[in-house]
């Protein structure tokens, strides 16, 4: 039985990246965060998604560790913050987080925000990371048009992931197609818009219809827009819930139901002005 797991989205490189993934974000508890990593990889889950502000790298690397399985069927993202941004700032950050995740390599590196000095300076230095082969792909968060448009002007590989909020009264359709048009992957964190529209009434009655709770009804609207999604969750129960979205369809109606919810709402800052 094909499970959300062997859903794929391939990169502009050709890499394959898991299209459902955990995110880590707020995981600073040490044992809670190694517990949570496992329980997810014991259900199938094999994308990881930290950065270094989270403080929780050294015990995701531990958490995989601890399963057995191989590091080459995992796919783990980690982000570089931004008072670690710049060309040389960027390569010893990378380096500190391969240290703390005990690994030879990440799957994807990405820029946290567009830090207005030195956003492209850090891109070069990705672009160099994955030149090295100390990084499978490139990518950027937090990115909008204008900041893509200023890397093109010097990026020799193109970003080819861009992790943004998205979520259903966010659905940044504007910024979707600019990637789409430059075969850029989009990542949608906060997808359940930090638990705010869990109690929406379009959403209930779409759940409803399907006999699945509404957080199961919006990360199956992310995939079927062809967004990677990674949901965060300490709970176990979540954890598992999260992924048991592969026996059921939304329709064109469902979709477009939910894709009206927008509202182009932000649970979190703007990357113009954050």
């Amino acid at each position: 039985m094909t499970t959300i797991f062997d859903q794929m989205v391939i990169l502009s490189n050709g890499v394959q990246m898991p299209q459902f993934g955990l995110g880590t974000y707020k995981m600073t508890e040490h044992e809670q965060t190694i517990q949570a990593v496992e329980k997810a990889v014991s259900i199938g889950y094999r994308a990881i998604d930290t950065a270094s502000i989270y403080d929780n790298e050294q015990a995701v690397g531990e958490a995989i560790r601890h399963t057995g399985i191989a590091r080459e069927d995992f796919f783990v993202t980690s982000k570089v913050w931004d008072d670690n941004q710049g060309y040389d700032e960027t390569l010893r950050a990378f380096e500190r987080s391969l240290t703390r995740l005990d690994m030879n390599y990440l799957d994807l590196y990405l820029t946290h925000w567009p830090v207005a000095s030195s956003y492209v300076d850090t891109y070069r230095a990705i672009e160099r990371l994955y030149d090295e082969k100390l990084i499978r792909s490139t990518g950027v968060s937090n990115h909008h048009a204008s900041h893509l448009q200023e890397i093109f002007t010097i990026a020799n590989i193109r970003p080819m992931v861009n992790q943004i909020e998205l979520h259903p009264r966010l659905t940044q359709e504007p910024l979707r197609m600019f990637c789409r048009e430059h075969q850029i992957a989009v990542t949608s964190w906060s997808p359940l818009a930090r638990g705010q529209i869990l109690e929406d009434a379009t959403l209930i009655a779409i759940a409803a219809q399907h006999g699945k709770t509404v957080a199961q009804v919006i990360i199956k609207w992310h995939l079927q827009n062809g967004l990677i999604v990674i949901p965060k969750s300490v709970s176990f129960d979540r954890i598992q819930e999260n992924s048991e979205v592969a026996d059921f369809e939304l329709t064109l109606s469902d979709m477009s139901m939910i894709d009206a919810l927008n509202r182009d709402e932000r649970t979190g800052t703007d990357p113009d002005s954050f």
